[in-house]
């Protein structure tokens, strides 16, 4: 851990002047911020399999009024290097990622100056089929599901979801097997049915709380996959 932290504020001093030095002099220091973003990966790593550990990949560092406006000038250099620094950690340390490591400063009004508090979530990387995206527009149904901030249609043929290379939707969740599940929109004249089946997953399908074998969806229904959740939206009005 030494190893990355001292890296890390010899590149910080390589691009930087020392205008950041005396900005910083009596705020929140950004070596405290890694070692904080460190922590948090450690103390939030989720054990997959003997080798395997999933980590999270997107940080929130709240900070006071006072060390959120200092951060602004630098914020975009100080978050490459913060970035840096977790893959390195994460590399070091053979820790599993599900997508790109994604921090971001916000400012909290009940913290004061030099406190500060880091946050963090497991965002999948997900992608869509290309050879399946034209028929998903020309066959879309009024169904779509939310994931990590994306919206994707469901197709009225149905819509597989998983880790592989041949489902609809795919997420690199490493708790998501290769095909895990298949979201299916049934018409029955202006009333629309949506179910998820589970086709064999490893760890199943959690909808609304309880594992189900097949379950009926309503809109806003959460679906937990792995370590993904996916919210599924019916548009009755299309």
């Amino acid at each position: 851990m030494a190893g990355v932290l001292q890296r890390f504020e010899q590149r910080l001093e390589g691009v930087v002047t020392n205008a950041f030095a005396r900005a910083f002099r009596s705020a929140v220091q950004p070596v405290e911020i890694a070692a904080a973003l460190q922590r948090e990966v450690d103390n939030s790593a989720h054990i997959l399999s003997r080798d395997r550990r999933l980590v999270p990949n997107d940080f929130t560092v709240e900070l006071s009024p006072a060390d959120h406006e200092r951060l602004t000038p630098f914020g975009g250099t100080l978050i490459e290097e913060l970035s840096t620094l977790v893959e390195d950690h994460v590399r070091e340390q053979r820790y599993t990622l599900t997508g790109p490591v994604t921090i971001a400063f916000v400012e909290s009004a009940d913290l004061g100056t030099g406190r500060f508090r880091v946050r963090s979530k497991t965002n999948a990387t997900v992608t869509s089929a290309d050879a399946r995206a034209a028929v998903a527009s020309a066959r879309r149904s009024n169904v779509s599901v939310e994931v990590n901030g994306q919206t994707h249609s469901v197709p009225l043929d149905g819509l597989v979801i998983g880790r592989g290379t041949d489902v609809d939707l795919k997420v690199e969740d490493p708790g998501i097997s290769r095909r895990h599940a298949e979201i299916t929109v049934h018409r029955n004249g202006g009333d629309t049915t949506v179910t998820i089946v589970d086709l064999g997953s490893t760890n199943g399908v959690v909808l609304n709380g309880h594992r189900v074998q097949t379950g009926v969806v309503g809109d806003g229904s959460e679906v937990r996959l792995g370590n993904t959740v996916l919210i599924v939206r019916i548009d009755e009005k299309r």
